[in-house]
């Protein structure tokens, strides 16, 4: 007798070993960047992020599967997932600031609370949605701490500035196919951060706030760091 396909659900198995997955490859990278310092390892985690990226894609636009309100690549994630491959391949900086600051927030917030609906593991869904996600947040890691690539100022007004330019152009996007891109128009249906912010269109103008905000201190430790100290 086949067992009943089981919805995945926040928190519970499979979200847990997700988690703890996530922790122990977060020091494995860190290891890595540091043991294998050349860019013949990022290159191959390159190679590997673009692959897992153009998969769901591929999948997502099947024709039967496809549907203009949600099978664009046109989700932050997405973008995430191929700026992470090519910060990964080049190590460049404009593509690691993206990485990090996406990375290391909105990513972030998938992990914690994901907006996953559908069957749990071992889903294609359910591995494409984890897989990506758990790469974009270890490529953050491996870039920062595994081979000491440092934000900056300049690069957190970069990645607001492109963040900011994504928005206003999904919230226009949305509005004009009926499309709900990047949880702009409308919360997800699971529960998130968004939650607690107020209403539409108040919740957008607050996560702004507080993404300009967390990014900022985000880079602040690491300038600190580089500034030389001045002699009294």
């Amino acid at each position: 007798m086949a067992l009943a396909e089981r919805d995945f659900t926040a928190y519970g198995p499979s979200h847990w070993v997700v988690l703890a997955l996530f922790a122990v490859g977060a020091i494995g990278f860190v290891w890595l960047g540091r043991a294998h310092p050349g860019l013949g390892p990022s290159r191959v985690l390159a190679v590997l992020v673009l692959g897992v990226q153009l998969s769901i894609q591929l999948y997502s636009m099947a024709p039967s599967r496809f549907a203009l309100d949600h099978s664009l690549p046109l989700q932050l994630s997405d973008f995430a997932g191929y700026v992470t491959a090519y910060a990964l391949w080049s190590h460049r900086r404009w593509a690691f600031t993206l990485t990090y600051y996406w990375g290391l927030t909105l990513s972030v917030q998938a992990l914690v609370s994901p907006a996953l609906r559908g069957p749990d593991f071992p889903d294609v869904s359910f591995l494409g949605f984890w897989a990506v996600h758990l790469l974009v947040v270890w490529a953050a890691i491996y870039l920062t701490w595994g081979r000491r690539m440092r934000p900056d100022w300049r690069g957190y007004r970069l990645a607001v500035a492109v963040t900011v330019a994504w928005a206003a152009t999904m919230l226009v996007f949305n509005a004009v196919v009926g499309s709900n891109y990047g949880f702009l128009n409308s919360k997800p249906t699971v529960d998130s951060l968004l939650d607690v912010l107020g209403p539409w269109p108040w919740y957008v103008v607050w996560e702004l706030v507080l993404v300009i905000v967390v990014w900022a201190l985000m880079t602040l430790p690491w300038v600190r760091v580089r500034e030389p100290s001045v002699p009294r």
